[in-house]
C-alpha cells in the first residue's frame, strides 16, 4: 500500500501489513480466503491452502490482512518510584542476582511484580549489570579475600544470641519480643517471637535453636542481660553463679557462654546488623496484628537464609554456606542442611490450613502464598 509520507513533500513509501514471524499465511491468501464465495467451505479452503479450518474462519472474519499486535494493552511497572528506589538499593547492598531479588520484592513489596518489569527498572537505573556492581564494591571495601581468610577461621557452632523489643500490634495487650541466634561461620539466622524477656523464655530459646540447627553448637556469645546471666546483680558486677537456667543449659550440652564485655554492644555486632534489618522492616510495614508481623518476620527469614547472598560468604546464601560447610566437615554436623527450613512450624501450620500434604510440600511456595 502507498501512503504520502508528508503534504508538502512528495515522496512515497511502502507500508508492508504487519505479520507475526510464525505466520503460516500471507497477505495474499488472506485476501483470497476474504475474498471465496460463502458457497466454498472453511474444511475446503483449509485443505487449497495446507491450513487449519480454524485458521480459515478467522480471517474469514477480519477486514484487513494484518495480524494483531501482540503488545500488551498497557505497559506499565508494577513497581512505585518508593519500591524502585528500595529495589535500587537492595540491589547495589546485597548484590542479589536477578531471580533472588525478584524473590525478595515480591515477598516484600509488590507481589504481582513481573520478572521482566524487575529487569527494566535495573536497566533504567543502571544497575542492571552484576559484575560491574561488584567490582565497583571490591574496588571500594578492597578485594574481600582478607575477609574471607578471616571468616575460614570459625567453623559452624559459634551463635550469637540477642533480643529485641517489638512494636506492639492492635491486637495485643502487651509487647512481645524477638530473639535471635546467628551463626557466625555461616550467617544462617534462627529467630522466635516471645511473650517475656525473662530467663526462661531465654533458655527456652536456646533449646529451640539446639532443636533446629543442622550443626553442633559449641559457643553462645549473649550480652549480660538478665534473661541471659546473673553476673550483674543488686550487688554489681560478680562472676556468673552458674545457677542461671541459661548457664545450665549450656552446661548440659557443654556449651561454653561466653558474655560480652560489659558497655561494649558491638562485640555482638554480628547479631545487632540483623536487628538494625529487621527494624528497617518494622519501619517500613503497616502490620494489623500479631499474626501479620510474624508471618512477615517469618517470610524474611526464609528469604535471608535460602535466597540473600552475602559478600563475606564468597556470595552464597547461609544456607549454601551450610551445604559447603557439611561437605567439608560432615562431623561437624548433626542433621542434613537439606532438611533445614528454618520455618518449620510456619511452614507446617500453612501446610495445614490449605490442606497441603506436609512431608511433600515445597517450601518456597508456601512461603510465597
Amino acid at each position: 500500500m502507498l501512503v504520502p509520507r508528508s503534504e508538502s513533500v512528495q515522496r512515497w513509501s511502502i507500508t508492508m501489513p504487519r505479520i507475526h514471524a510464525n505466520a503460516r499465511t500471507t497477505p495474499r491468501i488472506r485476501r483470497e480466503i476474504q475474498q471465496a464465495p460463502a458457497s466454498i467451505s472453511h474444511r475446503e479452503l483449509a485443505r487449497r491452502y495446507g491450513i487449519h479450518r480454524h485458521t480459515v474462519a478467522k480471517w474469514r472474519k477480519r477486514a484487513t490482512v494484518e495480524d494483531k499486535s501482540t503488545r500488551p494493552h498497557r505497559l506499565q511497572t508494577t513497581l512505585t518510584e518508593a519500591q524502585e528506589l528500595v529495589i535500587v538499593e537492595v540491589r547495589k547492598l546485597l548484590l542479589l542476582p536477578l531471580d533472588d531479588l525478584l524473590v525478595l520484592a515480591r515477598t516484600f513489596l509488590n507481589p504481582n511484580l513481573s520478572r521482566s518489569a524487575l529487569d527494566r527498572c535495573l536497566r533504567r537505573h543502571g544497575v542492571s549489570n552484576l559484575r560491574i556492581l561488584q567490582k565497583e564494591r571490591e574496588s571500594l571495601e578492597g578485594s574481600p579475600k582478607s575477609t574471607t581468610r578471616q571468616f575460614k577461621a570459625y567453623a559452624p557452632g559459634f551463635i550469637h544470641i540477642d533480643v529485641k523489643y517489638l512494636p506492639q500490634m492492635p491486637d495485643e495487650e502487651q509487647r512481645r519480643y524477638l530473639f535471635v541466634a546467628i551463626d557466625r561461620a555461616t550467617r544462617w539466622v534462627y529467630l522466635a517471637i516471645h511473650e517475656e524477656k525473662s530467663a526462661e523464655s531465654a533458655t527456652r530459646f536456646l533449646a529451640n535453636v539446639l532443636a533446629n540447627a543442622p550443626f553442633v553448637v559449641r559457643t553462645v556469645l549473649t550480652d549480660n542481660g538478665k534473661e541471659f546471666t546473673d553476673r550483674f546483680s543488686s550487688a554489681g558486677e560478680r562472676q556468673p553463679t552458674g545457677h542461671h537456667p541459661f548457664d545450665q543449659l549450656c552446661r548440659e550440652k557443654r556449651i561454653t557462654h561466653r558474655l560480652i564485655q560489659p558497655r561494649h554492644p558491638q562485640t555482638n555486632g554480628m547479631v545487632e546488623r540483623f536487628n538494625g534489618r529487621i527494624a528497617e522492616i518494622l519501619r517500613a510495614e503497616r502490620f494489623v496484628s500479631a499474626a501479620d508481623l510474624q508471618e512477615t518476620l517469618t517470610r524474611y527469614l526464609w528469604a535471608y537464609n535460602h535466597r540473600i547472598p552475602q559478600r563475606v560468604l564468597g556470595h552464597m546464601t547461609p544456607i549454601e554456606k551450610l551445604r559447603w560447610w557439611q561437605t567439608e566437615r560432615p562431623d561437624l554436623f548433626v542433621s542434613r542442611v537439606d532438611n533445614v527450613t528454618g520455618l518449620d512450624s510456619y511452614i507446617e501450620a500453612a501446610a495445614i490450613r490449605r490442606g497441603l500434604d506436609i512431608r511433600t510440600v515445597d517450601p518456597q511456595a508456601v512461603v510465597a502464598i
